[in-house]
Formats: C-alpha cells, structure tokens, sequence
C-alpha cells in the first residue's frame, strides 16, 4: 500500500539541470588564520570587570574579524594589564562569590570578589573571561592565549602589541 506499481516516483525539484558557478565559494584556512592573528594589549585601569573580559573574550575568539569562523581558533593573542585596578561596580566586592572545591567531602570554599581582587586579581580576570568562552576544546585552547598581569608590565614586547580601547 502507498507504493508506485511502474517504479519509484521521480520529482524534479531543480527545473534547470545544468548549474554554472560563476566564482568558487570561498572558506578561510586554517593556515590563513594563524597567520594573520595579531597580539593586542587591554588595559584594565578602573574598567569594570565584565567590560574587558567581554571585550577580552571577542578578541579571541575572532568575532572582531572579517574571517570569523566559530570552529576555528582565528583570533587574536591578548595581554591584559593593570589587572589589580579593574573596577567592581555596586556592592560586587562583597555580595558577589566565588566558589571552588578542594576535592574533599564538605570541602566547598566561598571567596568574595573583593578579597580576590586583593589577593588574585589575574585569577578574577581568567575565571570572568573564562565564563564567556565556548565550554569545550576550542575554548580550552581559546583560553591558552590570554595572558593577564597584575601591574603594568608584560614580557611580551617582542611581539609588538597594539593598544585596544574598552
């Protein structure tokens, strides 16, 4: 029941058969991305925290390029600065947590946002731009090419890094 007894239906969806392409479709290698990836420099002076690490987070993903690709590490390299003066807006420094587990049982530790940022400021600016990358290889691999430094000196002068505004 339902079949066609001379054959199986033909449909001819296309009405033109022969299809001609003007210009091949083009997509970005992966060659073409490492090679054109830049080193860029944020500054981190009273900005508010999720400002640069927003702003951290598109850069290197490569959403600020014109040959984005979201499977594909094509952004760019950045060094965050100055990490010691980030802002906190409100009552973050107190009311805002963060959590982490020492692998034992019962062993869940609480450190305010505002004991981190005197104590860890690189670690605060990791686990902010940590959060808005994509949670899996490629965001682990994303994330080896964000260096944060307290104050504001860097090693990474040889690679000539242009200053990015937040």
């Amino acid at each position: 029941m339902g079949s066609n007894p001379i054959g199986p239906a033909k449909i001819n969806f296309f009405r033109c058969t022969n299809l001609k392409l003007t210009e091949q479709t083009r997509s970005i290698s992966r060659e073409n991305g490492l090679r054109d990836r830049k080193w860029v420099v944020i500054d981190a002076t009273e900005r508010a925290l999720g400002r640069v690490a927003s702003r951290a987070a598109s850069l290197l993903t490569g959403k600020t390029r014109p040959d984005y690709t979201r499977n594909q590490d094509t952004g760019d390299f950045v060094v965050i600065i100055n990490a010691a003066k980030v802002r906190l807006t409100g009552s973050k420094p107190e009311s805002k947590l963060y959590y982490r587990h020492t692998g034992w049982p019962g062993g869940i530790r609480t450190t305010a946002a505002g004991k981190m940022l005197e104590a860890k400021p690189e670690k605060l600016l990791e686990i902010a731009v940590k959060g808005m990358l994509p949670k899996n290889r490629l965001g682990h691999q994303l994330f080896t090419k964000l260096k944060v430094y307290r104050g504001p000196e860097h090693p990474h002068a040889a690679q000539k890094p242009q200053s990015v505004n937040v």
